[in-house]
């Protein structure tokens, strides 16, 4: 198993990424860089591409509202080869808050959507024409659709570094799970959860996986979790406390009642009536409540805190459900604590 860790820079993005090469003398294997509303994450994808050696450098994620299916491949082209192979292009739909919020386009049929761009990226690595006549995309621009009428069908002038740059999709709603199944490389899930997880996933992920190209390889799944390795129990605790606040921020209060993904992943996980009671304590403001209703269970599930005997275990489980790559972020309060964090999960894993 492989571990991952996403760049957090909430301080500084300079500042992170001058130890990133620190965490990849101890064994890191991939670096994941967020784009919400920040700044952009190609441009740093860039610059960690000519600061490091042997990291794998991933998008988590990029939206395919934004950004055109064409600009995609090309951005992910581009960024395979200034690392010269090390590119993983994750994508995802996020969410109406984000895209009709900040960049203005309506959010409709994110699952369709997907599906187009990831052939039409493959088409454009593979240095064919691009023509494609999809409900949401047409290449050339007809003019019915609002075309001029004078474009035509283009390839990509550069030869990739490979003809099919690994795709990575973040998706947790059954739609999506079973699209990543079918068509990705790599699918990404938040707040994993081993023991809910076939509960959670398993009849989506068949169902994409029975459409699945072979040539394609195994799905790999990269699990994002927190990991603290401590024999402090007040370090514990504190750790503990912070998995709290983000379960219950993501649980209780991350969309509007009866649209809230992770609430719905909760419950799916066998959390349900326990989801409930965090929502509903969440909304009306009640957030430390929230956080302590929370089940012990689901706490320690989703996460890798506690001395190493016990992490060893959570890791052993999330390898036997199936996960290849844990996407750390590691939770010490110094650089030294969370590096040897991420040295010892290298060893565990």
């Amino acid at each position: 198993m492989r571990i991952g860790m996403p760049l957090s820079y909430s301080s500084s993005f300079m500042e992170a990424a001058s130890v990133l090469v620190e965490y990849e003398s101890v064994g890191l294997d991939l670096v994941v860089v967020a784009e919400v509303y920040t700044f952009d994450a190609v441009s740093q994808l860039g610059f960690l591409a000519a600061r490091t050696t042997t990291l794998e450098i991933a998008s988590g994620i990029l939206n395919v509202f934004s950004r055109t299916p064409a600009l995609l491949a090309m951005t992910a082209a581009g960024l395979d080869h200034v690392s010269q192979g090390r590119f993983m292009l994750g994508i995802g739909a996020s969410g109406p808050q984000v895209v009709e919020g900040f960049h203005g386009v309506p959010y409709k049929e994110p699952v369709a959507r997907t599906r187009e761009v990831v052939e039409i990226c493959r088409m454009a690595w593979r240095q064919v024409p691009l023509e494609f006549h999809g409900r949401h995309f047409q290449l050339p621009l007809e003019p019915d659709r609002g075309g001029s009428g004078m474009g035509k069908p283009l390839k990509m002038i550069n030869k990739p570094v490979r003809p099919r740059v690994p795709m990575m999709l973040a998706a947790l709603g059954p739609k999506n799970v079973a699209l990543a199944a079918e068509l990705f490389e790599a699918w990404e899930p938040v707040f994993y959860y081993p023991e809910g997880s076939k509960a959670a996933f398993g009849e989506a992920l068949a169902a994409g996986t029975s459409r699945r190209d072979p040539g394609l390889g195994p799905l790999q799944v990269i699990a994002d979790t927190h990991a603290l390795i401590t024999d402090d129990p007040q370090a514990e605790e504190r750790a503990l406390r912070r998995i709290r606040d983000f379960l219950a921020l993501y649980v209780g209060g991350m969309g509007a009642k009866g649209r809230n993904f992770y609430f719905d992943l909760a419950g799916r996980y066998g959390f349900a009536r326990q989801a409930e009671v965090v929502q509903g304590l969440y909304l009306s403001g009640r957030k430390a409540e929230a956080a302590a209703a929370l089940p012990d269970e689901f706490v320690r599930g989703v996460s890798l805190i506690g001395p190493r005997a016990r992490v060893a275990e959570r890791v052993a489980a999330f390898a036997e459900s199936g996960v290849s790559t844990l996407n750390v972020t590691p939770l010490g309060e110094d650089h030294r604590t969370r590096l040897q964090t991420i040295a010892s999960l290298k060893e565990l894993a």
